[in-house]
């Protein structure tokens, strides 16, 4: 068994969709970033990236690369499961927390988790998402971002 963890913050701005677990939000911001700069599967693919000591997803997807210039992170997400395949893991376990203030993200828990485990080819009984808030406190708790931490467990085949 490896465990990885991963994390990622990025800026709210007006003008860009809200997309977290590839899933588009309704809301009056998005998430600034290379990509879509969906920081759950981002800290997702660094979870699971560094479970199977694979590096980390600025230095498999670098921002300075234009292919990856607006990506659906989804994409990238499908390419660290594929590796990890490659490298004899199995996803045994995702758990995951978004920190917002804003939107309320209950809702969506379901179609990310789906989104995701789509993505993964596994079960969605083994992916669990969930938000929370900072209670108003830093950079996240004042609106001006979102940040997501994520936790994985693997399987060796």
């Amino acid at each position: 068994m490896r465990i990885g963890i991963g994390y990622d913050i990025h800026r709210l701005v007006a003008g860009r969709p809200l997309v977290l677990g590839g899933v588009t939000i309704p809301f009056e911001k998005g998430l600034l970033g290379h990509s879509d700069a969906d920081v759950l599967v981002h800290a997702a693919c660094d979870a699971l990236l560094g479970a199977a000591g694979l590096g980390d997803i600025g230095r498999l997807f670098p921002d300075s690369d234009p292919r990856y210039k607006d990506i659906y992170s989804i994409v990238l997400l499908q390419e660290c499961r594929r590796r990890l395949a490659d490298h004899g893991f199995l996803l045994a376990n995702l758990d995951a927390t978004i920190f917002a203030e804003a939107p309320r993200l209950a809702p969506h828990n379901d179609a990310m988790r789906r989104t995701m485990a789509a993505a993964l080819h596994a079960d969605e009984a083994v992916i669990n998402i969930k938000a929370t808030t900072t209670e108003g406190l830093g950079q996240v708790g004042a609106g001006e971002g979102m940040a997501a931490m994520c936790v994985v467990l693997l399987n060796v085949k």
